[in-house]
């Protein structure tokens, strides 16, 4: 029986979308909840699954084409068998009847995660329907085996996306991704829009460094989730966020809106482009809630998991650029909110500690907010805020 594959009912802030990437080819046979195919919209990809057991009939829309919400993309033939394939010789038998076994319990996203880390199938748990093992699944046993997906990765094989270029003054022309333009329109508009401003601080990072470095271990225990840096910075913000509401607030019209809560927007590079996942609620989280959630965002953002709702709202922003090695910068406004955090490097300088020269862990701290909103001193006292908590970290707990 014919079925007809319609692209996903999109949110009303997504007016379309483009087909990404066909995983199947007319003809194939596909499992339940096989991916067929990936839909780029200008914030996230969506996955289209296969609904039943059988072959993807035919393409309606290929890739690079734009497609509607809920526009048909493809028809499906549920139950039908794919194009018998040659006989194998009897020699081969025992591994034609093993490759069926295999299709049934992999997607293909996981089968080529365990062809890559070398896993044996049969020991990756499955939590898919039917007991099928998810791309998921695959990346857990693979971290689980002490293998990191992504550090090996880009050593394995060069993205399609990647221009390779040979001879002489060769060049290569490749469309915008739709996040990536949609990236630059908003930052155009963040600074065409707003009367941005940046102020800048430094703090002496040794006291967070020698508490994570005496208790990290007992921590990850404790939570199973590695002690950061990021955790600290978040907790500083709530605090300086509720000290200084202004920065929380946001301008709406000839309105300012004052925000009750503290949503903050944790700035991750992806492949893809530069995505905000929002942490919720972070005044009633702890350390080791906030790293968790700032890990899962990482891994989804990894593999184009990340859901519009993980995006939405959010009050303030931060954006670590010191993981990159980027020693100072000023960070652009992620709209309508009125101002963001830049981290950045930590690096060892000579300071003056009570009249003697001392080499100090030192992070610059920049804060971009907008002059529309803000003053100097808000913006300032807020910064400085952050900076004697974090070099003090036991005002976290004692709230002083």
């Amino acid at each position: 029986m014919s079925t007809e594959i319609k692209a996903p009912s999109f949110p009303e802030s997504v007016a379309d979308g483009t087909i990404a990437t066909w995983h199947k080819q007319p003809g194939e046979a596909v499992a339940r909840d096989d991916l067929l195919a990936d839909i780029e919209t200008d914030k996230v990809v969506l996955e289209v699954l296969a609904p039943n057991d059988g072959v993807l009939k035919e393409i309606v829309k290929a890739e690079g084409e734009t497609v509607l919400s809920e526009e048909l993309i493809a028809i499906f033939e549920a139950g039908a068998a794919a194009t018998a394939a040659p006989a194998a010789p009897a020699a081969e038998a025992p591994a034609a009847q093993a490759a069926p076994a295999q299709e049934a319990i992999l997607s293909p996203a996981a089968r080529k995660i365990a062809d890559e880390k070398g896993l044996d199938p049969s020991q990756i748990a499955g939590t898919g329907k039917g007991g099928r093992v998810t791309k998921e699944d695959a990346l857990k046993a693979a971290e689980q085996a002490g293998q990191q997906p992504a550090a090996t990765a880009p050593v394995a094989k060069v993205d399609a996306s990647t221009p390779v270029f040979t001879g002489e003054r060769v060049e290569k022309r490749v469309p915008m991704t739709r996040l990536r333009k949609r990236v630059a329109e908003r930052l155009v508009e963040a600074q065409q829009m707003t009367a941005m401003l940046t102020t800048f601080n430094e703090v002496n990072m040794k006291p967070v460094m020698e508490l994570r470095a005496q208790y990290k271990d007992l921590f990850e225990k404790k939570h199973g989730v590695r002690m950061g840096f990021m955790g600290f910075f978040v907790k500083a913000c709530v605090e300086a966020l509720k000290r200084q509401p202004i920065v929380n607030a946001s301008i709406d019209g000839n309105d300012v809106v004052y925000h009750g809560y503290q949503d903050i927007g944790v700035a991750v590079s992806s492949d893809r482009g530069l995505v905000v996942p929002v942490l919720r609620d972070t005044d009633n989280m702890g350390l080791a809630n906030i790293e968790s959630s700032i890990r899962e965002y990482g891994l989804k953002a990894r593999d184009g998991k990340l859901g519009i709702e993980d995006m939405t709202g959010g009050t303030f922003t931060i954006s670590n650029g010191g993981v990159f090695g980027s020693l100072l910068s000023t960070p652009i406004l992620n709209m309508p909110q009125s101002a963001i955090l830049g981290m950045h490097k930590i690096q060892e300088r000579p300071m003056a500690v009570n009249g003697k020269v001392e080499i100090l862990p030192m992070m610059y701290l920049a804060l971009s907010y907008d002059h529309r909103l803000l003053d100097g001193k808000e913006a300032v006292t807020f910064l400085v805020t952050i900076k004697d908590l974090l070099e003090d970290p036991a005002r976290f707990l004692l709230e002083i």
